[in-house]
């Protein structure tokens, strides 16, 4: 079905939901990548994300590109492609089903009329840096846990998040992790130049970078990829920000200058509440070769038992 949908640059019409109703004025939350208003959807409360990279370019690109004549040829090209590959990831992320996973209800084309919207259940509890703010730390374990469970699946299904930190990872109603945002970085951001001159939120997204990542060259990449081996680097990185409550190198400013200690080989210090097991299985996730890095299947078989 999907590589049927892609060679006629079409999509199953069940990828798109109607009848998206009750949306709140204003957005509660103002993500990297969009903004998340609360809505209501077949009598339950959903999360409609209105991607701020394609709000411009959306009436003009409905379903299978079209575009203003008016606009330069290569910002149309790069405008279609990165939308169509959008809508196609989406339509891969609408199919997965796992209990650490964010579900996908669909792609809402009629709430904004100048925007296609990502419709996913509510998560009234937020983030997992929120719940533990509000609720302690005592379940940092185990959400740890369920969070390399959940990245699991997803390199199971050869997907990479690409995104992975605390503010990507919400809490569902009885209190387990899921993972949201995956591959939505990779869609909309080609490279670290891009990153770095776009908005805070998503320049922010730095921190949790693999060096292969900020100076592929300098670490054997032919060129900027996120890829398993990036993702468990930022796995590494959110053990020590859900530990801390803190992105790493949270007292190193601007990200630059936090780019440059990964390079020189420098990691996020050892959390005061973290035992010197754990530490040694989160520092594996930090080699500076990616091949030498673990794979999640490793970090999952190895997951300390006793962490504290």
């Amino acid at each position: 079905m999907q590589k049927l949908s892609g060679a006629l640059e079409q999509l199953p019409s069940s990828l798109f939901i109607g009848g998206v109703s009750d949306y709140d004025a204003v957005p509660t939350f103002h993500g990297g990548f969009g903004d998340v208003y609360r809505a209501s959807y077949q009598e339950s409360i959903v999360a409609v994300k209105r991607i701020r990279s394609f709000t411009a370019n959306a009436h003009r690109a409905r379903l299978v590109g079209l575009t203003s004549p008016h606009e330069p040829v290569h910002s149309r090209t790069l405008t279609i492609s990165r939308f169509q590959q959008f809508l196609r990831e989406a339509l891969v992320w609408q199919g997965l089903n796992h209990r650490f996973i964010l579900p996908l209800i669909g792609i809402d084309r009629d709430t904004f009329a100048d925007s296609f919207c990502m419709v996913s259940p509510w998560m009234k509890q937020g983030t997992v840096l929120k719940y533990l703010e509000t609720h302690g730390r005592t379940d940092v374990d185990r959400l740890l846990l369920e969070i390399a469970q959940g990245l699991e699946y997803l390199h199971s299904k050869h997907i990479v998040h690409g995104d992975l930190r605390g503010a990507n990872i919400l809490i569902s109603d009885d209190g387990h992790g899921c993972l949201a945002d995956f591959g939505l970085s990779t869609i909309i951001s080609e490279d670290i130049s891009e990153l770095l001159t776009s908005s805070s939120n998503r320049a922010g997204s730095v921190r949790w970078f693999a060096p292969e990542l900020i100076s592929p060259v300098d670490f054997g990449c032919p060129k900027f990829a996120r890829t398993p081996a990036s993702d468990v680097y930022a796995y590494a990185c959110v053990c020590v920000e859900l530990y801390t409550g803190r992105p790493p190198f949270a007292d190193v400013t601007p990200e630059t200058a936090a780019m440059l200690r990964v390079i020189r080989g420098e990691r996020p210090r050892q959390p005061v509440n973290m035992s010197e097991q754990f530490w040694r299985f989160v520092s594996a996730g930090w080699a500076p070769s990616p091949g030498s890095r673990p794979t999640v299947v490793e970090i999952l078989a190895s997951f300390p038992s006793s962490p504290r």
